[in-house]
Order: structure tokens, then C-alpha cells, then sequence
């Protein structure tokens, strides 16, 4: 009996919990209503209308309100929908879906264990952005409903929300983002030194100037000073148009500028960059294993090019330093046409600063003049000058679908200079006038023919004109010189994708080279005018091959020249050139480099006093007699290492130049006009090692050269080159902090060689004029060049658009005074040998203000 009780009682509570339980769900599922079937409700209850669009409520669920005053239902049921509700009359109600939202959500990766601080939130379509917080929460407020979302963070892949999925929930829901997992090829590009330089995988280097980094003594990224923190690459006079790579001298560098061959690449007489950087999207630096479609320049190649896309906004900027002031910007006109310019002016005429007379010391020559007893003469000269430069560029970009794109280019690059001296015992005043100009224009045509087929057709005109004159205190006596040169030029290249790892370069190219040099001299009466045209038909076809992985990378071509220049030869050269980049273990890769280059166009040296010694070479043609064509052959092996943040290069180089004149090496002994022809063998070396971080990056390179000149009519026939610089050494570090970038360079080098007088018989009276009796050629060395330069450049933002940054440089912090140059002249009454020493630049400091947008 008690068993049956006890089981009675079992069931009993069982039924009891079973009809709870029953009640309470019954009872939830009433509380959750249909919104439609929830308002039929109110307006039986409390007699009113409410008025909405069926598609913004389809679907919605609502938690039955517990009040009894129908404002506080409304107000509760706002909350949960996100719906506003509006009052019409006492009787007719509004319900609608809010046309601005506030939304948030809570960001984790695709396991939802890790939150993600920092990733980016974007609204699509406008200007709010903001990125997650250190829990992986965001909040965005009044942002349109109809929008989406894109969140992405390094090494995830990118998430597109619309804003509607998160607009309706009640809680802050979870994003979850899936890990971005790639196997990547090996890179076999080397970014060094500094953000924005970087070598490339044919053994060429890039500079990308806009993300261009901090360089020390540079508070701009002057484009052909840049070149310099590079080994092999220096000036040996401290200018930017006098650019020595690997001993070579400058007029053997083939600079091109949007593909337009450029005779004139200076401000200042060289120490200012002529090309803006600010609308020059990348320059490229060949020293060896050059492309077919590069002839001409047997040291280097340097191609600048400006920005290529039409990007569908306005970008642009100014700035001032105490040099010059510049505007450039490019506008589109519409989606398919855009328009680039630049343009730059000296403040030199109306405006004096420190760096003005720095630079003006440097290139007036700043020359100290010594007698045999090393004591200084005072030659009671007083100088004034006026001087001022001014550069301008223009692009129009035409896209005329996606395939097939249009350019146009123009540049134009002036310097004048009005120079007096007076000698303060006679009072008498001679007088310069120097103008120098390069203009040149040229159209580009780029078609994508098939997905494995393109070209570039490319025809363009350069002029370049010198035009100088002296007149002399007895106005009896005045010099003119001019110096001509025009070109016209049609290149065509082609690139065929034979395969996914090989493809075919092919082109033809014709360039025409008119030179005139005119002198003038009343006394003694001297006329030349000295016309030479040169014609040159080039094709050229190159194969290239990458392997799986980047295992082995090739190039290998060659470029024929046919060399005309009308009623005096004519000749065929063969060029080949080889280019071989191979990984020989992991992190390190070797490189073996060949070409064989000539060039055609030389500039000789004249009177090293003429026109101030500020502007001394000529451009003049090669006759094949005189000044035959020059001719180089160089090859190269390399091997690069670089494992995470650290860099290392070492590379080995041979080149001969056959085919130079002793008047374009700049010779300042009995050789200077004698015209003798020659060669230089270079065997050398050059080493970077390179540590950066996140907020730093150190470097030291070394560059060895033994250069020496080979001439049969000289004796002795060998002996060093005028460049022969053996020993560059260079350590320099930047630092970021936060908005401040800080640099500082110390460059070490030994002394060029110079050619002395014989220290028993200086001077040869047997002869009128008297002459000097030198040593052997350029016996003697200069002391070392030792010197320090310091940057610092500070970035802010004005406002969202518009960023500005200030900039402050010292070049030779330390003030050491380095000899650039020593050379002898004969004085004025026939009796004594002069020493004429050309210094370098003292400490200049320059300040500069930009603003970009």
C-alpha cells in the first residue's frame, strides 16, 4: 500500500511540474508578437491607425510591451525595432525605418576567441572611418542604413557588411574575420636604406619618390642627390649634374625623362636638381645589364618618369625653401583625360639667405689663388651677381579605353646669370652673360593589343641652348659662344608573354642628333662654326625567363646600332647584353651582369676660366677622327643576402671605355687641347650593409676603385684617372619619432689626382707664351674629402586633406674645408707659377615648408 502511495505521489509532482512548464512557454510565447499582428491590437484597444510600408516590417518580432499607456508602448517598441514612430494627430500614427543609423559590433578572429584591436572600419561611399577599439568594439553613429561596411586588418581577409544585417539587432553583434593565409614566391627585390629605394631583381635601382624616406642633408628628396647615397654613385664636385658612376664622367650617364633624352639636368650650375620630384613617380638607375631598348650613356642609364594614372582626384602642393619656391598638382578633366604640371623658381634675384651665398661661394668657384710660396694673393676683385632659375613640366593623360592610353609631355629648364667683376685698383669691370635652356616635348602611345601583346610608341623633341658672352674692360675684346644641340627621335617597343615564364622584347628605334659650337672672339679675331648631324637606326630584341619560385631569373639580348653621321662615316655595332639573377641558397642570390654600349654624343672642356669656370662644357658629336665614337664593355658578379630587416650586398665590377678625348676628361696640365685618344680601365668594388627597424635604419657602404687611363701618345701611357677616387666610405643613420625624422651622413674619401709643375723648373720660358713644366699626369693627390650632413623634417596634418611638413638641413656640419679641385696657371707678368684651389661647400643650412593635398 505505501508503495502504491509513494508512486501516486511521484506522479503527482511530475504533472504538477509538467503543467508549470507548459504554462510558462505557453505564457513566453505570448510575449513574442508579430510587429503587424501586435499593432492590429493597439488599434482596436486604443482606437487609432498606424500607417507603414509592409516591406519594413516584414519579418519583425516584438517583445509585448508591459504597459498599459499606449506613449509608453510606443516608446518601448521604438527601442526595440529601431523604427521610428511619429504622432500625426491623436488618432493616426507613422512607422518608418530610420534613413541614418547607429550600429556596433565587436570584431574577432574566424574562431571567436582573439578580439582584433586596430582593424579598420570603412564606410563605403563616404568619409567615416575609424578603426576597432582594444577590445574589438566599434560604434558608429548616423551612418546611411542603405551603406556597407569594409573591415580589414593585416593578414585577414577583408569583410563587406551592409549596414541593414546590423542595424536591426538589439545587441552589438560579433564580426568574425578568417585568417589571410598565402604562399607567397620568394621576393627577390631589396627595399634598403630607406623607405621608397629599392633594387630591383634585374640589378637595377628604383627610387619611388612619394614614399621616398628621410636621407641625411636632404629636406626634399632632390632626385639626382638621392643617387648619391648609393655606392658607385657620387659627384666628385659635389654637383648634381656632374654625376661620376663607377669612375665614369657625366656625360657618359644616358638621362631620360618620360623617355625624352635630356642635355640639361642642373639648377645652380649643377648643385640643384632641375627635375621636380614631387610629380615624378619613379626613376630607375641602370650601372650595368642594361635593357636593349637603353643605347647611348656607357656608365649608366637614369630614367625619371612622372605619374602615369588618371586617378579620378585632384592631388597637388607647394613649398618654399631659401633656394626656391614650387606649385604642382594634377587635375582630372574627366574620367578619361587629366592634366599634370609643375613649376619652380629661384628667389635668387630678389632674395639673399644663407644658403644662396653658400651655394654662390661653390659656384662661382669660390677660388683661392696662391703663388709658388703658398702664400694667398689678393687679386682686389669685387663681384656681383645676378642670378635666377626657373623649371616648368606639363603632362596630359588620355585614356581612350583601358587598353589604349595616350601621353603627352613637355618640360622646359632655364638658368641666366648677369656676372661682373671689377678690379678695384683700375676700376675697370668685365662682364658675363650666361643663358642656359632645355626644352623638350614628346608623345607616348600605349596599347595593350591582347592579354600576351603590348607597345610603346614614343617620339619626342629636345633642344638644348647655350648661350654665353664676355665682354672685357678695354670693350675691344669680347667672346660669344654657343652651344646647339636638337633632337628628334621615334622608338617603338614591344612586349610578347610567350608563356607564363617567358617573355619577348622587341623594338626599333631612330634618333637624330643635330650639334652647332659657334665661337666668337674680336681679339685675337677667332670664328668658328663647327655643324654636325648624326643618324642612328637602332632594333634591338631581348628574350627573358623567370622560373617557378623565382629560382632563376634571365634576360638576354642584343642591340644593333647603325651609326651615321652625314659626309663623314658610318658604322654597325653590335651590343649585346646579359643579365643573370639566381638564388644559390635560401635568403641569398647571385648575380651576374654584362653589356657591351657605345654612345655618340660627348661634352669637351674648355679654358677652365671661361665664363667663370661656372658652365665649361660643350656638347659635340663624334667624327670618328677626332672624337671617334666611345665604346664600353663592363661585366659584374653580385651576390645580395637579406633576411628580415637586414641587407647585404657585395659586387664585384671590370669596365673599359675605349674611344675618349683628353678634352672630355677635363685635364688641366700640357695635355688639356691636345686632343690625344685613349682609354680607362676600372676594377672595382662595392659593399652595402644595411639594418633597419621599425623606427630606424642604418647603413655603411664601400666603394673601391682603381681607374686608370691608357694613352699611347702620353708618357708614361698609363697612369690614374682624373676620377680615380679609390676609397669611398659612407656611414649614415635615420630616425623616426613619431611626426620627426631625423638623419645624419658622414662621407669619407680619399683625394683625386692632380698633375703638379716640376719643383726645380716650374716654368718653361723657351716658349711664348711661357708654358709650365709639369710632373708625370696627375702624379699628385688631393687631401681627403671628409664630410658631415644633418636633417631633420617634422609632418603634421592641417586637416583631414591637407598635410604640410618642415623641414631644416645642414650640409658640412663640421665647416671642413675640402679642396674640390688644385690647378696651375701662369701669372700675368710670365714670372711665376699660381696655384688656383676650388673649395667645396661650407656649412649651408636651408629650411623648407610644404603643404600636399
Amino acid at each position: 500500500m505505501a508503495r502504491i502511495l509513494r508512486s501516486s505521489y511521484i506522479i503527482l509532482v511530475l504533472g504538477i511540474f509538467f503543467l508549470l512548464s507548459t504554462t510558462s512557454l505557453s505564457a513566453q510565447e505570448k510575449s513574442t508578437i508579430a510587429l503587424k499582428s501586435y499593432l492590429t491590437q493597439l488599434e482596436k484597444k486604443y482606437a487609432v491607425k498606424f500607417s507603414f510600408v509592409d516591406e519594413d516590417l516584414s519579418g519583425v518580432t516584438i517583445i509585448v510591451p508591459n504597459f498599459n499607456n499606449l506613449n509608453s508602448i510606443l516608446t518601448a517598441l521604438e527601442s526595440q525595432t529601431k523604427l521610428k514612430i511619429e504622432k500625426l494627430s491623436n488618432r493616426y500614427y507613422t512607422l518608418t525605418k530610420s534613413s541614418l543609423v547607429t550600429i556596433c559590433a565587436n570584431v574577432f578572429d574566424n574562431y571567436a576567441e582573439n578580439t582584433i584591436p586596430g582593424a579598420t572600419i570603412e564606410v563605403l561611399g563616404g568619409e567615416v572611418a575609424k578603426i576597432t577599439n582594444s577590445d574589438g568594439s566599434f560604434t558608429l553613429k548616423d551612418i546611411p542604413r542603405t551603406a556597407s561596411l569594409k573591415v580589414r586588418y593585416l593578414g585577414y581577409i577583408t569583410q563587406y557588411i551592409p549596414v541593414e544585417e546590423l542595424a536591426d539587432q538589439a545587441d552589438c553583434p560579433d564580426i568574425l574575420m578568417a585568417q589571410n593565409l598565402e604562399i607567397l614566391d620568394e621576393v627577390v627585390v631589396y627595399e634598403f636604406l630607406t623607405s621608397g629605394l629599392i633594387k630591383q631583381a634585374d640589378a637595377s635601382i628604383t627610387l619611388n619618390t612619394a614614399e621616398l624616406g628621410m636621407l641625411p642633408g636632404l629636406i626634399e628628396p632632390d632626385i639626382l642627390q638621392s643617387m648619391q647615397a648609393l655606392p658607385g654613385v657620387k659627384s666628385i664636385d659635389e654637383t648634381v649634374s656632374d654625376i661620376n658612376v663607377r669612375g665614369g664622367t657625366n656625360d657618359q650617364n644616358l638621362m631620360l625623362w618620360n623617355g625624352i633624352k635630356m642635355y640639361q639636368s642642373g639648377h645652380f650650375f649643377g648643385l640643384i636638381s632641375a627635375f621636380n620630384p614631387y610629380l615624378t613617380d619613379k626613376v630607375t638607375l641602370y650601372k650595368n645589364g642594361t635593357p636593349t631598348q637603353y643605347g647611348d650613356g656607357v656608365s649608366s642609364v637614369i630614367s625619371l618618369e612622372t605619374k602615369n594614372d588618371i586617378d579620378g582626384s585632384f592631388v597637388g602642393g607647394a613649398g618654399l625653401n631659401l633656394i626656391s619656391g614650387d606649385v604642382y598638382g594634377q587635375f582630372p578633366i574627366n574620367d578619361k583625360v587629366a592634366f599634370q604640371f609643375s613649376a619652380r623658381r629661384s628667389t635668387t634675384d630678389f632674395l639673399n639667405t644663407p644658403a644662396y651665398g653658400s651655394f654662390t661661394d661653390r659656384a662661382f668657384q669660390d677660388t683661392e689663388v696662391r703663388n709658388q710660396q703658398n702664400q694667398e694673393i689678393d687679386e682686389g676683385l669685387t663681384k656681383t651677381e645676378k642670378f635666377f632659375f626657373y623649371d616648368f613640366t606639363g603632362k596630359l593623360l588620355y585614356d581612350i579605353n583601358e587598353d589604349h592610353k595616350l601621353r603627352f609631355s613637355f618640360i622646359g629648364i632655364d638658368n641666366d646669370l648677369d656676372f661682373s667683376e671689377t678690379d678695384t685698383n683700375t676700376n675697370e669691370t668685365s662682364r658675363s652673360f650666361l643663358d642656359q635652356t632645355n626644352i623638350s616635348a614628346g608623345l607616348q602611345l600605349q596599347n595593350q593589343w591582347r592579354e600576351n601583346f603590348s607597345s610603346n610608341l614614343n617620339i619626342y623633341f629636345s633642344k638644348y641652348n647655350l648661350d654665353a658672352q664676355s665682354f672685357f674692360p678695354n670693350q675691344t675684346q669680347r667672346l660669344d659662344q654657343k652651344n646647339i644641340v636638337e633632337e628628334r627621335a621615334v622608338k617603338l617597343n614591344t612586349n610578347y608573354k610567350v608563356s607564363e615564364n617567358i617573355s619577348w622584347d622587341n623594338g626599333y628605334q631612330y634618333i637624330e642628333t643635330g650639334i652647332i659650337n659657334r665661337v666668337f672672339n674680336v681679339q685675337p679675331p677667332f670664328n668658328t662654326n663647327a655643324k654636325g648631324v648624326i643618324r642612328i637606326h637602332a632594333p634591338y630584341s631581348q628574350l627573358n625567363y623567370t622560373s617557378f619560385e623565382n629560382k632563376f631569373i634571365a634576360s638576354a639580348g642584343v642591340r644593333t646600332n647603325y651609326i651615321e653621321n652625314l659626309g663623314t662615316f658610318s658604322k654597325l655595332l653590335i651590343e649585346p647584353r646579359l643579365n643573370l639573377n639566381l638564388r644559390v641558397a635560401k635568403n641569398l642570390r647571385a648575380q651576374l651582369l654584362g653589356e657591351f654600349k657605345s654612345q655618340s654624343t660627348n661634352q669637351v672642356i674648355d679654358l677652365e676660366q671661361n665664363f667663370l669656370g661656372i658652365e665649361k662644357r660643350r656638347w659635340t658629336l663624334s667624327d670618328d677622327d677626332e672624337l671617334p665614337i666611345t665604346k664600353s664593355k663592363q661585366a659584374s658578379l653580385g651576390f645580395n643576402y637579406a633576411k628580415n630587416s637586414f641587407y647585404a650586398g657585395l659586387e664585384g665590377f671590370y669596365k673599359k671605355v675605349d674611344g675618349i678625348s683628353t678634352r672630355t676628361q677635363g685635364f688641366q696640365n700640357e695635355n688639356q687641347f691636345n686632343g690625344e685618344i685613349g682609354s680607362y680601365e676600372i676594377k672595382g668594388l662595392e659593399f652595402l650593409i644595411n639594418k633597419k627597424g621599425d623606427n630606424y635604419s642604418t647603413w655603411l657602404s664601400y666603394t673601391l676603385n682603381k681607374n686608370d687611363y691608357t694613352f699611347d701618345s702620353i708618357p708614361p701611357n698609363t697612369f690614374p684617372n682624373n676620377l680615380d677616387v679609390r676609397h669611398t666610405l659612407t656611414f649614415a643613420s635615420t630616425y623616426t619619432l613619431r611626426r620627426l625624422r631625423l638623419g645624419l651622413g658622414i662621407n669619407y674619401r680619399t683625394g683625386r689626382p692632380y698633375t703638379e709643375p716640376q719643383a726645380a723648373s716650374p716654368l718653361d720660358t723657351s716658349f711664348f707664351p711661357v708654358r709650365i713644366n709639369y710632373q708625370e699626369p696627375n702624379s699628385s693627390r688631393l687631401p681627403s674629402y671628409f664630410r658631415v650632413d644633418a636633417s631633420a623634417v617634422y609632418h603634421w596634418e592641417l586637416n583631414r586633406r591637407i598635410k604640410a611638413k618642415a623641414g631644416i638641413s645642414l650640409l658640412n656640419l663640421s665647416n671642413k674645408k675640402n679642396i674640390l679641385n688644385r690647378y696651375y696657371r701662369v701669372s700675368e707678368d710670365n714670372s711665376a707659377v699660381e696655384t688656383v684651389e676650388n673649395n667645396s661647400l661650407g656649412i649651408t643650412p636651408n629650411l623648407s615648408f610644404r603643404v600636399s593635398f
